[in-house]
């Protein structure tokens, strides 16, 4: 009779936990013992981490074109022609067709307030094209920024660059080991700690994998003077960062 209790009450908690199990204690329907607990409730929670700096190999240039004139057309054909001689200066230096990606392109007029009307009015139109060139010889990242600056001189807009790993597999390999590591150490030093036995790996949950780009601001020209070859870029390192969460036993 006890058990059949038992079981109607281990049923409704199942019920109420989303049918996470449930764990039958010796004693419990007598009040001398432990409540039933989720299973997945039991052993050691630990989350480990494991962190691997990496040199970029990939720098990805964020650049363009834009144009201002008084009519769209006129707008568009100085932009047209600009962004031919950008995309030329970079092929010319070694960017691949196919590394280089249309990132946004706009054409949008110019206003400014009319005191005597008391309203906007249109003075101008203005046409920008912006691409995302992969450049993979990092180290020619300086004198493709030259180049491309000298192509279309004030027109030229170069918005940032951003580095990383083309294949970070070998990293994350890495830092997994890492991470490993560091969630049972954990786990170890809690158990002895408790003055528990630590058991096996129930339960391993691999988390967010964190590649950061690394971000370096470089100038936007338009009347700005272009700056001196070779512009000196410094790709720096990446960290690369992974999480797991493991559950042990306790033996």
């Amino acid at each position: 009779m006890k058990k059949s209790w038992w079981l109607i009450t281990c049923l409704v908690a199942v019920l109420a936990l989303g049918a996470v199990g449930c764990s039958y204690v010796p004693g419990w329907e007598s009040g001398q013992g432990a409540v039933p607990v989720p299973q997945q409730s039991t052993g050691i929670w630990v989350t480990g981490q494991g962190e691997v700096m990496a040199v970029p190999d990939i720098a990805e240039l964020s650049l363009g074109v834009e144009a201002q004139e008084d009519t769209v057309s006129e707008a568009q054909a100085q932009a047209i022609e600009a962004m031919t001689q950008v995309m030329q200066a970079l092929q010319d230096n070694g960017v691949a067709e196919k590394d280089i990606q249309t990132q946004r392109f706009n054409i949008y007029p110019v206003t400014r307030w009319n005191e005597e009307k008391e309203e906007e009015e249109i003075i101008g139109y203005r046409v920008s094209n912006i691409v995302v060139a992969k450049i993979r010889e990092v180290d020619r990242a300086g004198d493709i920024i030259d180049a491309v600056a000298q192509s279309a001189g004030d027109l030229v807009r170069i918005q940032g660059i951003n580095f990383r790993v083309d294949d970070p597999g070998k990293y994350y390999e890495e830092a997994r080991v890492k991470a490993m590591k560091d969630a049972k150490d954990k786990a170890a030093q809690l158990a002895n700690l408790a003055g528990i036995t630590l058991g096996e790996p129930t339960y391993i949950s691999e988390g967010a994998i964190y590649q950061p780009p690394v971000t370096r601001g470089i100038y936007e020209a338009g009347g700005a003077p272009v700056p001196a070859p070779s512009t000196p870029i410094s790709p720096g390192e990446l960290k690369i960062t992974l999480n797991i969460q493991i559950v042990y036993s306790i033996a």
